[in-house]
């Protein structure tokens, strides 16, 4: 199968490795070239703009920042749907509003192309390993014409129902969890820190106890590392708890604990952090206590627990 992934990033580029190893032509376009330049030395083909991907090509993947990026790449005057074969299939894994992917789904129908809502969870590895947990809304001939694609990114396939709208629906509720557990993980280590307790022996009795989150155990790591790198940086959750917030005055519903999460990631955000690990939204807890974080002058020396 020929398919196209737009969006090299910490997953999308791991996803799109993840197809080559089982097979598939792809094609990867990403704007950064740090990011092509990756994709090519794992065997993969690389492109600055979708409208360069190459004429005929079955299926794309696309993990872009927001809807706007996937719009852009998919129907914008450089997107690539001039270059996709007749009934095409989009497997569109960007987190967005219900109503961003029920509108490109129709345009998906205008241009004769099949679409797939499918956001992904997992991480950066699980993209790399092709274990992601799909959850994904569409026609039956989607899921059909996208098995190659999800076979190589998925571990586990969700199917939500026919409707575009849903799988966005749910990766939303997923991100109000996933928000609220990060900042979650650091007030808690914020607080043991400022405390007084050894951040690593924290780190050790939570992850062995009941109050554990698959968030603390592997965004806490991050902290005691000392490693800000970005695999999900603090502005995505600016981005996707904004989505919360607006599905739930749509729906309505309330979420307050989503909604002081968010501004957790906005305070970090806008303190200059927003490009940096998720995990480092305890930055902002930071600014307001004053402790040193393990590798920093007067922290814990940096190291990642055994």
């Amino acid at each position: 199968m020929k398919v196209g992934a737009i969006g090299l990033g910490s997953m999308g580029g791991g996803a799109a490795r993840a197809m080559l190893a089982r097979g598939l032509a792809v094609t990867g376009c990403d704007p950064a070239e740090a990011a092509r330049r990756a994709f090519e030395a794992a065997g993969g083909r690389a492109v600055a703009r979708a409208a360069e991907l190459p004429a005929g090509t079955e299926g794309v993947l696309v993990l872009t920042f927001n809807a706007a990026q996937a719009r852009a790449a998919l129907f914008g005057p450089e997107g690539c749907a001039p270059r996709l074969a007749a009934g095409a299939v989009l497997v569109v894994s960007t987190t967005m509003a219900p109503a961003d992917a029920r509108a490109l789904a129709a345009e998906a129908a205008r241009h004769g192309l099949l679409y797939l809502d499918a956001p992904v969870s997992g991480g950066a590895a699980a993209a790399a390993a092709g274990s992601m947990t799909v959850m994904a809304s569409g026609a039956p001939e989607a899921f059909a014409a996208a098995e190659p694609i999800l076979s190589a990114v998925a571990g586990r396939v969700w199917r939500l129902g026919d409707a575009p709208g849903l799988g966005a629906t749910m990766k939303v509720v997923h991100q109000l969890l996933a928000g609220v557990h990060i900042a979650a993980a650091a007030e808690a280590m914020a607080l043991g820190i400022k405390a007084g307790l050894d951040p690593h022996l924290l780190y050790g009795v939570v992850t062995g106890a009941a109050g554990n989150s698959w968030m603390f155990q592997n965004r806490m790591a991050h902290v005691l590392a000392g490693d800000d790198t970005p695999l999900s940086a603090v502005d995505v959750f600016v981005k996707d708890l904004a989505l919360v917030e607006a599905l739930a005055r749509e729906a309505p519903s309330p979420v307050p604990l989503a909604a002081q999460a968010l501004q957790w990631f906005v305070a970090a955000s806008a303190a200059g952090h927003g490009g940096r690990d998720d995990a480092f939204v305890i930055r902002a807890f930071q600014a307001l206590t004053g402790i040193a974080l393990p590798g920093e002058p007067g922290g814990a020396e940096a190291r990642r627990p055994s």
